[in-house]
């Protein structure tokens, strides 16, 4: 383990960033038991010498994975994600939808007619009719939202 003045600054920020090793106290590495600069707390570091102990010590991805504090699946899902986006695979991905998912642009498409129609409809009762045209329930708020961020995205 890391003994840097900072340690907790680190760990506060390992955590804050989601970078924090599930399970520290499995990783078995060597280099991590035995060397300052390794840090089985740091997530992304311990994936990174997993896949490279796989790929240039050529040790079974078992023997890694375990050694890392891993599952196998973890590996392949690591593999995958460093193959696909090098480093920046190994970050912990933000959580939840990337973007309003329902509100598509055929829905918003929808929306802006009906408000063209009539400008004084409430969040309420475009939901309504999104729900009427689409069989998709939509939160009025998300439908406000959704109407804010395009108006500032506009110039």
């Amino acid at each position: 383990m890391s003994t840097h003045p900072d340690d907790d600054s680190k760990h506060d920020e390992l955590a804050r960033r989601r970078s924090l090793h599930p399970h520290p106290e499995q990783v078995t590495d060597p280099l991590f038991t035995s060397e300052p600069f390794f840090d089985p707390r740091d997530a992304v570091q311990v994936k990174y010498e997993m896949l490279r102990c796989v790929r240039m010590d050529e040790r079974s991805v078992t023997r890694a994975a375990t050694a890392a504090g891993f599952s196998r699946p973890t590996f392949y899902e690591a593999q995958a994600d460093f193959e696909r986006e090098g480093m920046l695979g190994l970050l912990p991905a933000k959580k939840g939808p990337r973007r309003a998912h329902k509100l598509s642009k055929t829905v918003m498409s929808f929306i802006d007619e009906q408000l063209a129609a009539e400008p004084s409809l409430t969040m309420a009762a475009l939901a309504e009719q999104v729900l009427e045209r689409f069989a998709m329930t939509v939160h009025p708020r998300s439908i406000k939202r959704a109407l804010k961020r395009r108006k500032k995205k506009a110039p």
